[in-house]
């Protein structure tokens, strides 16, 4: 956990300004459609609700809804301005999800690489612009890991960084619960390496190379209690409710609820899909497809065709290189890779859709990124620059079902880009 980050120049420059074309490209037709499509049914609902302290959408947790309505309250109740938090956040999650990589690997090649592959992997693009709650809760959790890395690396910031890395944990459980998996992450990464440095008295050893300074005991209130304090201080809102106000002792009840919400939604859907479908890349939803805006529009997620795929043996390759080789900034990446989209394995949720698998294709971005780093410091320095020119390249291709462009008329107007049929 402690990479050479002073033998290369810190990539945040470049880092920065990748994410800023993203968030131009991001931008544009950001207002289109001029309506609520897709989710956002649900989500600017509830954000309406929440300005006037009503019960809304109960089955998720309050904060993105939350988000989105204060820019509702500041910016004013239309498309564009629903959508804006999703695409800051994006943006921001994108330059977050760079640095990760640097604190992790110390490799500027790889930061800039994972940077660019996700940003053109279509679904973080898609993602950051629709008002749902998964880029808030990818972003809060991506700068999570972020902070936590960076701890692990700058020891003489180790105390601050850790406690915003609890902040975002928290704040990306009261987004969305998908990010359950990862919360656990950084505090199960200390205690192993507290046990492993310190032995029996890994509760209170504050030397060895892990946050050095900072005993077990301290970390868990950092990245253990403060994400729980923080997730329930995302509730507040309902506290105030003028119908149905939610108990502040009655939490637990609440979750009960909660759950019972979520597994309630049976019915069948036909976008529906399961994680081999989202691994495979075989399933897509067209979150739009009408005449909306004066031209024929669409509006697709899927994965790009290139990079899903690519990243398949990448995490392979991460294994093997961190149990042979001892890189744990590969074997972490895998590990992360292999946890989040594990939860959708042994879910019960009866319904699942594609879009569940951001954060997992996020970290697959990260490994395909680590093992095209790899090759790049072998020397065979055209695999690399060829896999991120095929990734752009698929990128341009997609745009214009990726951002609602105007398309040639009529019905089969999508249909250059279904080289799938499960696509459709």
């Amino acid at each position: 956990m402690t990479p050479p980050c002073n033998q290369q120049k810190d990539p945040a420059d470049w880092c920065a300004v990748i994410a800023v074309f993203f968030l131009a490209l991001a931008i544009h037709r950001l207002g289109i459609p001029a309506k609520i499509y897709f989710d956002e049914l649900h989500y600017v609902k509830a954000a309406r609700l929440i300005l006037e302290l009503k019960t809304n959408n109960p089955e998720h947790p309050l904060l993105g809804k939350a988000i989105i309505a204060a820019a509702m309250a500041i910016l004013g109740d239309k498309p564009l301005y629903w959508r804006i938090p999703s695409v800051l956040f994006g943006t921001f999650g994108l330059f977050a999800f760079a640095r990760l990589i640097w604190f992790a690997s110390g490799s500027r090649f790889a930061a800039i690489t994972g940077q660019l592959l996700l940003a053109t992997g279509f679904a973080w693009f898609v993602q950051s612009r629709i008002a749902m709650l998964d880029m808030f809760m990818a972003a809060f959790a991506i700068t999570a890991l972020w902070m936590g890395a960076a701890a692990l690396v700058l020891s003489e910031q180790a105390r601050w960084r850790l406690a915003l890395t609890g902040l975002c944990l928290g704040l990306a459980m009261g987004s969305k619960w998908s990010v359950l998996p990862i919360a656990m992450v950084p505090g199960l990464t200390v205690l192993t390496l507290k046990l492993r440095e310190s032995g029996r008295h890994f509760l209170t050893a504050k030397s060895g190379g892990a946050l050095p300074g900072i005993s077990l005991i301290e970390a868990g209130l950092w990245i253990g209690l403060l994400p729980l304090a923080v997730y329930y201080a995302t509730f507040a809102p309902a506290f105030f409710y003028t119908d149905k106000p939610l108990n502040p002792l009655a939490i637990i009840e609440h979750h009960r609820w909660m759950l019972q919400l979520q597994d309630s939604v049976k019915d069948p859907h036909p976008y529906r899909s399961v994680w081999y479908q989202w691994v495979g890349n075989w399933r897509a939803i067209w979150y739009l497809y009408e005449n909306v805006d004066g031209a024929q529009r669409g509006i697709l997620l899927v994965g790009n065709p290139f990079t899903m795929l690519a990243g398949l043996p990448a995490v392979l390759w991460c294994i093997w290189a961190g149990i042979a080789k001892g890189r744990r900034d590969a074997l972490a990446f895998a590990g992360l890779y292999l946890v989040s989209i594990g939860l959708w394995i042994v879910a019960e949720k009866p319904v699942q859709f594609y879009y569940h698998y951001l954060l997992p294709g996020t970290f697959l971005m990260a490994c395909l990124a680590l093992a095209l780093d790899e090759v790049w410091q072998r020397g065979i320095k055209w695999l690399p620059i060829a896999a991120l020119a095929i990734s752009a390249a698929m990128f341009a291709y997609f745009y214009p079902i990726l951002s609602a462009a105007k398309l040639h008329e009529g019905v089969g107007a999508f249909a250059e880009w279904m080289w799938l049929d499960s696509w459709r």
